[in-house]
């Protein structure tokens, strides 16, 4: 299973959720920043680039075991389309 694919299931489950995230990709006030999820982060680089990846404690240690990049898009697409299997009401952006 892909990164993208375990960040959908561990985060696109409620629609509140769902909206934050989406609001935080899309808005154009917000230049970089991280938005921290349930077990996911999304780290917005700019407007258009981003890296999801899991975060963990061990030791007191921060430990980011795998990163995923893609663009502003192609993340919006994916989230939407598992938004639709989930019958959450999609956002349009």
């Amino acid at each position: 299973m892909s990164i993208i694919e375990k960040f959908l299931q561990a985060e696109i489950n409620e629609q509140e959720l769902y909206e934050a995230i989406i609001e935080f990709i899309s808005s154009y006030e917000i230049r970089s920043g991280e938005f921290e999820g349930n077990e996911y982060i999304i780290k917005k680089l700019d407007r258009l680039n981003f890296l999801v990846f899991p975060e963990y404690e061990i030791n007191n240690q921060c430990e980011i075991p795998f990163v995923e990049c893609l663009y502003k898009d192609e993340l919006i697409t994916k989230i939407n389309e598992y938004a639709r299997e989930k019958n959450l009401n999609v956002v349009d952006v």
